[in-house]
Parts: C-alpha cells; structure tokens; sequence
C-alpha cells in the first residue's frame, strides 16, 4: 500500500542528550475486546481499549491528545475539534497550505511535530504535555510515523491508542474511529456525522451497481522515479471494501515485503493490463505530470485513453473522508471504456 513504509528512517538530531522528561507512564495493561471508551470530563475516569486489545485507563478525558495526521482528520470529521493540540506526518505543503491527507483539520490549530517520514520532535511533543497519542496501524503492532529510534522516549511520555488500519475492509477502522471519537467526547448523531454517513452508503450502493454494468479493470498503483508500485487489494483497507462491492482489481502476483505491494521497474511497468490506473495522489509520490518521460508509461493502455483517477492511498478513515472516494472511483469507472 504505502511505499513510505519501505523507505528507511531518516529522522536526525530531534533530540539531544538528556532528552525531554517522562510526563506519563506508558499504560500496557490488556484490555477486553470491548469496542467503546467509557468515561466523562475531568470528573470521572476516561478508559479505551485499542486495536491492540491494550486498554487505557485515565483519571478523565483526555483533553491534550497528539495525533497522526490521519488519525486527527478522522477524529476531527466525528467532531474532536478542540481536543488535538498536536500532530504529526505529512500535515502542510510546501506552500503552508494544508496537505491532502490532512482532509479538513484546521492545521493551524495544531503544532507540527514533523511533517516528514521519520521525523517527530520528542521535545516539542514533551512540551505539549499529552495525555494521550492515536496513530494508525497498517501492520500489527507497528505505530503508524513512529521512527523506531525514538519510539522508546515517545511512549514513555503518555499513552498510545492505535487503530488498525490495513488487512481489513475500510469500513471497520471507520467504525473504530467513530467509537474512538465518542468515547473522546464527541456526539455520534450529530448532523455532519448522520448525513456523511447517509452519503457514503449512498455512493457505496452506486459503486455497487456500477461495476455490474460497467466491466472495467482497475490497477491501484503508486510512481516513483525508480520504481512502480502495484498494490494489492486484498491488502489496503479501502481496496478490500472496493472489492466487496465488486471492483475489478488487478491482483498483483509477487509482493513486496509486507504484501501491500509489488515493485516494478520501470522497464517492467506494463506487466498487468488494466483499463483505468488508479494512482496514488499522495504528495511524496510522482503524478501523470511527472511520469510523461517515461516511455512504459506513456504507452499504457489506460494512460493513453487518459482513464486515471486519483487515489487517496492512505484514506480518511470517517465517512466524510471516505464518500468522495467512492464517489470519484465511481465516475473513474462509469466513463471508463475498456482498453485491455
């Protein structure tokens, strides 16, 4: 899925020696499998048992919590507003303005602990004194933007939610978001949650009925300068309910590492046939602008046709993230003609 999982750490020089000092112990007592955090203000206790089936247990709700960026889109969309002090991952653009996956968090309300792979600040996370850190979990056990050399100090300093995000259908780390969501604080009936909601099912069930008239293959794919990336869809969290509703993926034959992708080089690009590329969008990642000097894909059957449609690879796990997605996989499919 996420080609920023196989790249190396880089992050160098957040944190000096002697490093920030501990403001909450990591709490790692195993929790039930019960879905809901329970809990008020600053009252009563506050408790939440994550996708790691770890339960949280706080004096109240938590009320100074960093997140990954995707992580406080989604949050935000259930409506934690006010609760998200910091963040992390690929937040702005070069421009200031607000990056892709940031969705529709106001950015400007949230310091930036990095906005890179491999960069978090320890000492400026420190300063924040957070009571709680939610990230996504592509793969079991593994923080989503947590660079491994500092993950020690990070979780030391309060404790961590995790979502599961990868090797399940889309919609389970929605729900999980939205019961995260709730138990923060936020009302699961309020009006831009009920009718994001009304509208995702409404394009899931267009998507559904689209596929059955409209016979088209699509190749969920990802550019570098090196390489190209073909993801798989029994993988990706949004690629898995896309098939459920019947899309027609290309099923890559020999994945990389991790399963959430095969690498091809450049030479090799024309391996599977499709008849719309479905192409990562994410920043990092290079465009149909960018690729025009690549011969292979230049003769692509898709790209000649021009059926590319933009691919959110790493999803806004809320309703209001997910429904444009299907939306637009859906136009991409409708005015697509076969070409492979």
């Amino acid at each position: 899925m996420h080609q920023a999982r196989a790249l190396p750490l880089s992050r160098r020089g957040l944190l000096a020696a002697g490093g920030a000092v501990g403001l909450g112990a990591l709490l790692t007592a195993c929790g039930d499998n019960d879905d809901s955090g329970s809990g008020g203000g600053n009252g009563g206790s506050w408790s939440f048992t994550d996708d790691r089936k770890k339960k949280i247990s706080l004096d109240g709700r938590p009320q100074h919590i960093v997140a990954y960026i995707g992580s406080a889109a989604a949050l935000y969309d259930f409506g934690i507003e006010r609760q998200i002090t910091g963040v992390f991952g690929p937040t702005t653009l070069k421009n200031g303005k607000p990056d892709v996956q940031a969705g529709d968090f106001p950015v400007d309300r949230a310091t930036s602990l990095g906005n890179t792979w491999g960069q978090f600040n320890v000492e400026k996370y420190a300063s924040l004194s957070p009571d709680l850190l939610i990230t996504n979990m592509y793969d079991p056990g593994a923080l989503f933007y947590i660079p491994d050399d500092s993950k020690k100090k990070i979780l030391q300093l309060a404790p961590s939610a995790a979502i599961s995000t990868g090797r399940i259908s889309m919609l389970e780390p929605i729900k999980r978001y939205a019961a995260l969501a709730e138990a923060l604080g936020a009302d699961p009936k309020a009006k831009k949650v009920t009718e994001a909601k009304e509208r995702f099912e409404k394009a899931s069930e267009t998507l559904r009925k689209t596929v059955k008239s409209h016979k088209i293959k699509v190749m969920a794919c990802s550019a570098s300068a090196d390489l190209f990336y073909v993801s798989d869809p029994k993988i990706n969290a949004d690629l898995i309910y896309f098939s459920e509703l019947g899309v027609d993926f290309v099923v890559p034959e020999h994945t990389d590492k991790g399963g959430y992708f095969e690498s091809l080089s450049w030479e090799n690009a024309d391996k599977y046939d499709a008849d719309v590329l479905f192409l990562d969008n994410r920043t990092a990642t290079l465009q149909p602008k960018d690729l025009t000097a690549k011969p292979t894909w230049s003769k692509l059957p898709a790209v000649k046709a021009r059926q590319i449609a933009p691919w959110s690879s790493e999803p806004r796990f809320s309703y209001a993230g997910a429904a444009p997605l299907v939306e637009s996989l859906t136009k991409a499919i409708q005015d697509a003609k076969k070409v492979s």
